[in-house]
């Protein structure tokens, strides 16, 4: 049996499998990409590779259908919100196509001596991509078209459930104009990776995963002196401090919850309310989670059975050790996990530090900012958070306070196709998407001239 396999989580059945790479396939994944890195990466010009990624954006539009219906099968996303994402996809490749000459240019430095200095941007070779099975086209484009644009080539390693999507999108880049080589898929096992990132000819890799095969890849990467990104989990808070407009607050609570089935890093997993309007911010916020309809595609299917099976356990626990659930049962028909609310959790119970992966929100009530601020604080995760407060000035001293990469005030969803993206403790680091991100895998070099 190959690991990779399209397994629809809605009903189990298994559709498709593809065979394990072998030896012989990662070896020419990885001469083709270092050959088309020296002929092609470092002969062509900025604006040649930004040109390709203009298209590779029309046909993330142009194919949004079909790159839809692919991952609604292969992990169980809604499929308006699995066309959405073939959108965004196409926005994010838009935007670092467009900005990519000036994002690019060189650096001019002023120097004691006043000699002519600046950093140039370019490419450092082959660059091996690690991506998830929750977001199949979005963290792959905000990976892996800043790089082809600097002038990197791509090994992009997928999730075993994701090989029909992986594929479309190597066959998307190809027919943008990307030569063969610039971009290779691989259906690559744990063991090759360990290979392939010890292998002189990768210059460094990115996952998005979780905290532990982010510390598996780092260590790997440290021992072959590899620069790495790291995009890990998140137990995101947010934060209703003082709101008049308490509708607005819950819908955004609702929807930073419930996207992608709750299946999300920078989710809002941990709903933090001030003790004056708990009570009526409890009532709707249970209300709308009750709400939420699986018939009218408010959610769809953890994406398989494994990940059920995680999430249950964790709430089962939770309950175990004295938390309540307010909202939902615990009890999932197959893949379909009623959306949750749990209450009463306090820090000597596993679920006040774990990251709960799926339609389940954590609800707590504080009575001061500090109380919120601590709350926030005492995950080990730090990715982003959401601050509803009427006095903007009172959230960003809150925001300031809080150990994250992220700070969204006003609102969850607040992520732009060139909007930086990241986090800090065991949550990762790196950052991805905007100038910040082209960077990240840049040989910054250094030009001076003699006086």
């Amino acid at each position: 049996m190959g690991t990779f396999a399209v397994i629809n989580p809605a009903t189990g059945e298994k559709l498709a499998e593809y065979p394990d790479a072998t030896a012989a396939d990662i070896e020419a994944a990885l001469a083709s990409t270092q050959q088309t890195y020296q002929e092609w990466s470092r002969k062509t010009t900025v604006a040649e590779r930004a040109a390709l990624a203009k298209r590779a954006a029309e046909l993330f539009d142009e194919r949004k259908e079909e790159l839809g219906a692919i991952i609604n099968r292969e992990m169980g996303k809604p499929l308006d919100q699995s066309i959405g994402e073939a959108e965004f996809s196409g926005a994010i490749t838009a935007a670092f196509a467009d900005n990519a000459e000036k994002w690019l240019a060189d650096e001019h430095l002023e120097v004691e001596d006043g000699l002519k200095t600046f950093f140039r941007f370019q490419g450092t070779g082959v660059i091996l991509g690690i991506m998830p099975w929750n977001y199949p086209y979005y963290q792959v484009a905000r990976f892996a078209v800043p790089n082809l644009i600097l002038g990197n080539t791509i090994v992009l390693k997928h999730a075993a459930q994701c090989p029909e999507s992986a594929l479309a999108l190597e066959q998307l880049f190809l027919d943008a104009g990307f030569p063969k080589g610039a971009y290779v898929n691989i259906f690559a096992t744990h063991d090759q990776i360990s290979d392939i990132i010890a292998d002189d000819r990768v210059q460094g890799v990115s996952l998005t995963g979780s905290e532990r095969a982010g510390a598996i890849v780092a260590e790997q990467a440290g021992r072959a002196l590899k620069k790495c990104v790291l995009e890990l989990g998140g137990s995101d808070v947010f934060l209703v401090l003082d709101s008049a407009n308490l509708d607005h607050a819950v819908e955004h609570a609702v929807g930073g919850r419930m996207e992608n089935t709750g299946q999300a890093c920078n989710g809002s997993k941990r709903i933090v309310v001030m003790d004056k309007y708990f009570d009526e911010f409890s009532e709707k916020f249970q209300a709308a989670i009750a709400g939420q309809s699986y018939g009218d595609g408010d959610f769809g299917p953890m994406s398989s059975d494994a990940a059920t099976k995680t999430l249950t356990a964790q709430v089962q626990g939770a309950i175990d050790q004295g938390a309540d659930v307010v909202v939902g049962n615990n009890t999932p028909e197959g893949n379909v996990y009623t959306p949750s609310i749990i209450t009463n959790i306090t820090p000597a119970m596993d679920v006040y530090s774990q990251e709960l992966f799926g339609p389940v929100a954590q609800l707590y009530k504080v009575s001061s900012d500090e109380e919120a601020i601590q709350l926030a604080n005492s995950s080990p995760y730090g990715l982003g958070s959401v601050i509803i407060c009427d006095d903007l000035d009172r959230a960003e001293q809150v925001g300031n306070q809080l150990d994250v990469g992220m700070v969204f005030i006003g609102g969850a969803g607040l992520e732009g196709a060139d909007v930086p993206f990241g986090g800090v403790k065991k949550s990762g680091y790196g950052r991805e998407l905007g100038k910040v991100g082209m960077l990240e895998f840049a040989n910054k070099k250094l030009f001076r001239y003699a006086g």
